[in-house]
């Protein structure tokens, strides 16, 4: 396949995406008209207050809800529900706690019918790359939370999909586990050529992670901000733990929070931003 084929075939374009609900007979707007465009291999950070949409239209792009007006397209194909194309990573791990870690990984291998030897020299190799190739036979409970979270990152990667959408899946964890999770996630990043979309409440996170940073605002929710991060290029390169303290992502922090404030009416307030 060319690259100008693959380019295509996974840039996804929202057009006039809006989302509506109803409740107790009452109309709530969740998300505002949105039109954005990701690029193949892009690292896109979505950061912004609770009810501001972002898990909202995380979930219109994996297939789990449908927009109430506008078009979402990966390629040519409209998303109209669920696609082994788009892997999800949540905040939960939610792995089958009476399965084996490796059971657990190979998962999506088995329900596509791949041979039993197959699957699971994949899913070895998989546990390898997450570094948990020591606990394969284990069961879920025996691992730690950060352990279950790169169990859950291999079993959606053993599918090979093509976009992968992540939930806040570091937002339970502490800080160290954290911090070491965000650089395994870009070194596999890296090696995987995947695109990203990957919501947080961390604007450290969206901007150490991220190729570039959306935010969104609340009530409606809506897109206020929309950045590439300019000071590590591509991210191709590894991406040191001491690029937090550099001038330029100080700057771009301060930004990006200024947003969060001023979408909040918080001007001058002070919170955290890990």
């Amino acid at each position: 396949m060319t690259s100008t084929a693959t380019d295509l075939s996974t840039r996804v374009v929202l057009t006039e995406v809006r989302k509506e609900y109803v409740t107790a007979g009452e109309s709530v707007l969740a998300l505002a008209p949105t039109s954005l465009t990701f690029e193949p291999e892009e690292f896109v950070c979505v950061v912004g207050p609770s009810g501001c949409g972002k898990t909202t239209l995380l979930q219109m792009l994996a297939g789990f809800q449908a927009p109430t007006e506008g078009t979402i397209m990966v390629g040519n194909t409209h998303i109209k529900g669920p696609d082994p194309d788009r892997g999800v990573v949540f905040q939960q791990a939610n792995l089958y706690p009476w399965l084996s870690v490796r059971k657990n990984v190979e998962f999506g291998l088995k329900m596509r019918g791949v041979p039993r030897a197959e699957r699971a020299a994949e899913a070895d190799r998989m546990l390898e790359m997450v570094g948990l190739e020591l606990y394969g036979d284990r069961k879920p409970y025996e691992l730690s939370g950060g352990q279950q979270q790169r169990c859950q990152i291999a079993r959606v990667l053993i599918t090979d999909p093509r976009i992968i959408l992540m939930d806040e899946p570091f937002g339970a964890l502490d800080a160290m586990t954290r911090e070491k999770l965000q650089l395994e996630l870009l070194d596999l990043w890296r090696e995987r050529r995947k695109t990203v979309f990957f919501v947080t409440h961390s604007v450290e996170e969206a901007i150490f992670l991220g190729t570039r940073v959306i935010v969104m605002g609340a009530r409606p929710g809506r897109v206020i901000y929309d950045r590439k991060v300019w000071f590590k290029g591509d991210n191709r390169e590894p991406v040191d733990t001491a690029v937090r303290s550099t001038p330029e992502f100080v700057a771009m922090r301060d930004e990006v929070a200024a947003k969060i404030y001023e979408a909040q009416g918080l001007i001058g307030a002070t919170v955290a931003l890990h």
